[in-house]
């Protein structure tokens, strides 16, 4: 595809300046939790760690992808912010919190701001 885009054309492919970031999640539930202990993780998960951050989940309960619940950009604040709720969550043996990346082509490098 040509490289010389208009601005309209830039912003609909999210490209360039319109380019959107957020970070891939992988989430490993401790062993022995009971179908009720998962649910409320989830439940506290979406409310307290994704919405209360202003932040969007794709995804189901052991991977998915995090961007922002409007168009726009994850910061790293953000994203520094959820890492820090998964790191005190008793619920999770383990989780995988990638660096920003691009929303739409993950393959793309970030642009610089």
């Amino acid at each position: 595809m040509a490289t010389n885009r208009s601005r309209r054309l830039r912003k609909k492919l999210c490209v360039d300046e319109f380019q959107e970031l957020g970070c891939e999640l992988t989430l490993n539930l401790r062993e022995g939790l009971s179908e009720a202990e998962i649910d409320e993780f989830l439940d506290a998960f979406l409310l307290d760690a994704i919405e209360g951050n202003g932040l969007g989940y794709v995804g189901g309960e052991d991977y998915g992808f995090v961007c922002l619940g409007k168009r726009g950009s994850v910061n790293e604040e953000q994203r520094s912010q959820l890492e820090a709720w998964l790191k005190g969550r008793k619920e999770l043996s383990d989780f995988t919190l990638s660096p920003l990346l691009d929303v739409w082509y993950p393959d793309n490098p970030i642009a610089n701001a």
